[in-house]
């Protein structure tokens, strides 16, 4: 075999209260990637569907993590990789991290899966370098494992799956751009040590809820007392979303990633389903297109079509 066809799936990062370490895939939206072993040493990147892409692999999110592999395979191979890109940079759900995480699964299995998932992330790592300026793994853990993933540690890279109950996820993506690296820029270096206290108690108890299958402790877990209130600044409508969708039935939820996206937590599909009409009708209230997704999380990750 030397050519893979791939869905990458979106991501939402930090799961409100986890800022840099929690994440999760989602069933839809996904890129649609095809990765073409060469027998040279080289990466090319194409869009297949017109969308404009860094031709320079070094400043593309799918070529960086290809060339660090490359480097570190050592042998007079490269990449081809075309990319459908269903998944808007700049959107907060995961785009950067789908290209990266999905070229890295692609080329591996091209060359017999000689890498654990855990070397794969690290190779992914460089396009999340690429988009924002910093390697944080919160969106290609879960692209890469599926479901929903906790970043103990980077440095050394230190992955944990975490199990979870049925959930429903509602997405809605204001056509605004919100640029990762700036809004990682906006952030307080220091916080104090009350609201780190409270902070670490949704940590855990998010984590916890997730694994007893406690929707209540889900849902009381769910906040961010360091990084929502800066961010949410540059979201339209944010605070009306929010009260209004958990006033619709939601758990919670909050920022996606950077934004401007905003994802809700569902016990079931009806809910799901009226957490989107909340949002549908606020922002065209607001007059600001949008686009939404209810899906659900996505187990496998990084999905081999043929």
């Amino acid at each position: 075999m030397n050519q893979v066809t791939i869905h990458a799936p979106g991501t939402v990062a930090n799961l409100v209260c986890g800022f840099d370490i929690l994440g999760l895939a989602l069933e839809e939206p996904y890129d649609i990637m095809e990765v073409r072993l060469l027998d040279e040493p080289r990466v090319i990147i194409t869009s297949k569907d017109g969308f404009p892409l860094p031709s320079d692999p070094a400043l593309n999110t799918a070529g960086a993590p290809l060339l660090a592999m490359l480097e570190e395979l050592g042998r007079p191979i490269g990449f081809e990789v075309s990319i459908s890109k269903n998944i808007k940079p700049g959107s907060g759900i995961g785009s950067s991290a789908a290209s990266a995480a999905g070229a890295v699964v692609a080329a591996n299995h091209l060359l017999g899966n000689i890498w654990a998932k855990e070397d794969l992330v690290r190779f992914a790592m460089f396009g999340e370098k690429v988009a924002s300026g910093v390697k944080h793994a919160d969106n290609v853990a879960p692209g890469i494992y599926g479901g929903i993933t906790l970043i103990r540690s980077i440095f050394p890279l230190d992955i944990v799956s975490i199990p979870a109950p049925p959930l429903h996820v509602t997405v809605v993506h204001p056509q605004i751009e919100v640029r990762t690296s700036d809004a990682r820029q906006i952030l307080r270096k220091q916080v104090l040590l009350k609201d780190a206290i409270r902070q670490w108690g949704n940590i855990a108890g998010l984590v916890a809820g997730l694994m007893q299958q406690d929707y209540d402790l889900i849902g009381r877990s769910l906040e961010d007392v360091i990084i929502e209130p800066v961010r949410s600044m540059l979201i339209p409508g944010f605070d009306e979303v929010k009260q209004q969708c958990k006033a619709a039935g939601a758990l919670g939820g909050g920022i996606s990633g950077s934004g401007p996206s905003i994802f809700m937590l569902s016990r079931d599909l009806a809910t799901a389903q009226a957490v989107e009409k909340t949002m549908i009708d606020i922002y065209t209230r607001i007059g600001l297109d949008h686009h939404t997704y209810v899906t659900t999380i996505n187990q496998h990750g990084v999905k081999i079509i043929k």
